[in-house]
């Protein structure tokens, strides 16, 4: 465990990468000590100083929720980071690649609640009830960490290196099989990645749940009209100025971005 102190150095660091766009190396270099515990405060953190400068909570985000991240990590679980109104991206407003340090775009069924969610025994079922609309999403993920050289608590203390996201209009949930909406990403006109949503731990829903129980134990509530992004179900993809990168759901329909 880290002190008070180390934690807040360490909160200091990834703020200031992340607003000069310039990455630092990996916080467990520097703090031997850090564990997932620790990442987690480091995260709080600097949510509570984005907080104090005007920003909003909108949602939060699910990390590492494949079987093959998790092992890539040598984790038996996914990890969580929070969503900002001023992380909103909108589609047909180009982004500047400049804002940020390493980006990539992964593709999601997002979650938009229609009611709170209960705490430590959210289950799917309490998640479908509560659920607003599922929507087609794109997350711009990053890492304030050179050259993604992260470690569990390296992304996590990074805010699960979340930096973005977009959402289309979406539908009910209980009109799709959340279990089998198939996604396809392409830049421009080339296709290049897809997927399926049972990619996310097999059902999204899983991974809704897991989330609901999990921050409960650090007191944070999922509320009506929070946003939840349970993961992705393609790869992560880079991202080049001049590109659009558009992802069609089966169902859910698409969603674009634009960078320059």
């Amino acid at each position: 465990m880290l002190t008070d102190r180390q934690r807040k150095l360490a909160a200091r660091q990834l703020r200031d990468a992340e607003r000069a766009g310039r990455p630092i190396a990996p916080l467990t270099e520097e703090f031997s000590a850090l564990d997932a515990d620790d990442a987690y405060e480091i995260q709080l953190l600097n949510i509570q100083e984005r907080i104090r400068a005007g920003a909003t909570v909108t949602g939060h985000k699910v990390g590492l929720s494949s079987e093959v991240m998790q092992r890539m990590m040598g984790v038996d679980e996914p990890d969580y980071g929070h969503l900002l109104d001023d992380m909103e991206l909108h589609p047909g407003t180009p982004v500047p690649l400049a804002r940020y340090c390493a980006p990539r775009i992964e593709v999601e069924v997002g979650f938009v609640l229609g009611d709170d969610l209960p705490g430590e025994d959210c289950t799917p079922d309490d998640v479908l009830a509560a659920t607003e609309r599922v929507v087609p999403a794109l997350e711009l993920i990053d890492s304030r960490i050179r050259d993604w050289r992260i470690t569990l608590p390296d992304t996590v203390a990074d805010n699960a290196s979340s930096a973005g996201y977009a959402i289309g209009d979406g539908r009910d949930p209980r009109e799709l099989d959340l279990k089998a909406v198939d996604a396809v990403l392409h830049r421009d006109a080339e296709r290049i990645t897809e997927g399926r949503s049972d990619a996310v731990l097999g059902d999204p829903t899983l991974a809704v749940a897991w989330l609901a129980r999990t921050v409960a134990r650090f007191g944070v509530p999922l509320k009506k009209g929070h946003l939840v992004l349970p993961g992705s179900c393609t790869r992560a993809v880079d991202v080049a100025p001049g590109a659009t990168f558009t992802a069609d759901f089966t169902g859910l329909g698409p969603v674009s971005l634009s960078f320059v």
